[in-house]
C-alpha cells in the first residue's frame, strides 16, 4: 500500500510538472492571424527556436483591444500585435505593460513609445491589391479616383473603419491624399459616400483569400498582401500606388497587463526584433523597421522606389487622436 502512495504521488507530481511545462511553453497573442503578414511562419519560428507554441488568432486590432479590456482584470493573452492607429489607445486603457526588447535602442524613436509600453516591428504602404485576372477586360485601376467609375460597381472591398485599422487608415490616406487633414474628415468622408454607391464590399476581417480567389477584385490592402500573392502564391495579382498618394503605416506589439504567461511574451518580443525574424518579415515583403535586414532580393520584388515616393509616413499621434472621429463619421455618415 505504500509503495502504491508514493507510486501515486510521484505520478501526481510528474503530471503537475508537465502542465507547468506546459504553460511555460505557451503565449497568447491577440491578433496574430496566420494569413496576415505571414505570420503563420513567424509562429512556426517561435515554436522551433523558442520552443514556445504560439496559438494562431484572427482578430483585427479593434477585436483585440476590446478583448483585452474586457479581460482586464482576469488577462488571457500575453503579446498583442496591433495596428499603429491603436497603439496609444491601448496604453491609455491601462491594457499595456512597458517592456523594451532586445533592440529597443535601434527603433526609431518615432516608432516606439517612450517607456516601452509599445514598439514598431514592421511596416506596410497602403494601396490597391488587385486580381487582375478578375477584373476581366476592366483595367487595372491606377489612382482613388478610378474606384468610383461605373465600370468597377461591385468589385471594391475595404475592411470594416468602425473596428479594422486597415480600414480606419484606409479613410485617413484617402483623405489626405485628396486634400484633407488628420482634423478635418470631410474629404474621405465625401469619398466613401460616392464609394458607397458603387456597392462596395466591406468585410471586417483580412480578406487575402478572397482577393486571390478573384471573390474581392480590387482590395484597398498592404503591399506586402499583393506582394505575397504574386510572388508567393503565384496569383494574378498586382499592387498599385495610388497615383494621388497614400501613406506608410507601423504595425506594432507590446506586452499585455499582467498576461498569465509573462516571461514568454517577452521571449517572443524579444524573437521578432532579431535579425532572423526581420528578415522574415523582409522576406514576407514587409519593411522591417530594421531597414538593413530587408534583403536586397526580397526589395528587388517591391515597386520601384519612384512608386514609393507618394507614400508619406503617418503621424501616429494625430492618426490616434482622429481615430474616434474616423468611426464616428463613418458609422453616421457612411455606414
Amino acid at each position: 500500500m505504500l509503495k502504491r502512495a508514493v507510486f501515486a504521488a510521484a505520478l501526481a507530481i510528474t503530471a503537475l510538472g508537465s502542465v507547468e511545462a506546459s504553460a511555460q511553453s505557451r503565449a497568447i497573442c491577440y491578433n496574430c492571424p496566420p494569413e496576415w503578414a505571414d505570420w503563420g511562419s513567424q509562429l512556426r519560428a517561435i515554436q522551433s527556436r523558442l520552443n514556445i507554441q504560439v496559438p494562431p488568432d484572427n482578430k483585427n486590432s479593434g477585436q483585440a483591444i476590446a478583448a483585452l479590456i474586457a479581460e482586464k482584470n482576469n488577462p488571457v493573452a500575453d503579446v498583442t500585435y496591433l495596428g499603429g492607429i491603436a497603439a496609444d489607445p491601448a496604453k491609455d486603457a491601462g491594457i499595456l505593460t512597458p517592456y523594451k526588447p532586445v533592440g529597443w535602442d535601434k527603433i526609431p524613436a518615432d516608432l516606439k513609445d517612450p517607456d516601452g509600453n509599445w514598439f514598431t516591428i514592421h511596416s506596410g504602404t497602403l494601396g490597391l491589391f488587385v486580381n487582375k485576372q478578375a477584373l476581366g477586360n476592366k483595367p487595372v485601376p491606377q489612382s482613388w479616383a478610378d474606384l468610383l467609375k461605373p465600370e468597377y460597381k461591385g468589385l471594391v472591398g475595404y475592411l470594416d473603419p468602425t473596428s479594422a485599422a486597415v480600414g480606419q487608415l484606409g479613410v485617413m490616406a484617402i483623405n489626405l491624399a485628396l486634400g484633407g487633414s488628420y482634423e478635418n474628415l470631410d474629404k474621405a468622408i465625401q469619398y466613401f459616400k460616392a464609394l458607397a454607391k458603387n456597392d462596395p464590399i466591406v468585410p471586417k476581417q483580412t480578406s487575402y483569400a478572397r482577393v486571390i480567389s478573384g471573390e474581392i477584385p480590387i482590395l484597398l490592402d498592404y503591399d506586402f498582401n499583393a506582394y505575397r500573392g504574386q510572388y508567393t502564391d503565384k496569383a494574378p495579382v498586382q499592387f498599385v500606388i495610388p497615383k494621388e498618394g497614400t501613406v506608410v503605416f507601423p504595425y506594432v506589439m507590446a506586452l499585455v497587463n499582467k498576461g498569465p504567461n509573462a516571461a514568454n511574451g517577452k521571449k517572443v518580443l524579444d524573437f521578432v526584433l532579431s535579425d532572423e525574424s526581420q528578415a522574415m518579415w523582409g522576406n514576407a515583403y514587409l519593411r522591417p523597421v530594421f531597414a538593413d535586414r530587408l534583403s536586397a532580393e526580397a526589395k528587388a520584388k517591391f515597386l520601384p522606389d519612384a512608386e514609393y515616393a507618394r507614400a508619406k509616413p503617418i503621424d501616429l499621434k494625430k492618426l490616434a487622436a482622429a481615430q474616434k472621429q474616423i468611426i464616428d463619421r463613418y458609422k453616421n455618415e457612411v455606414n
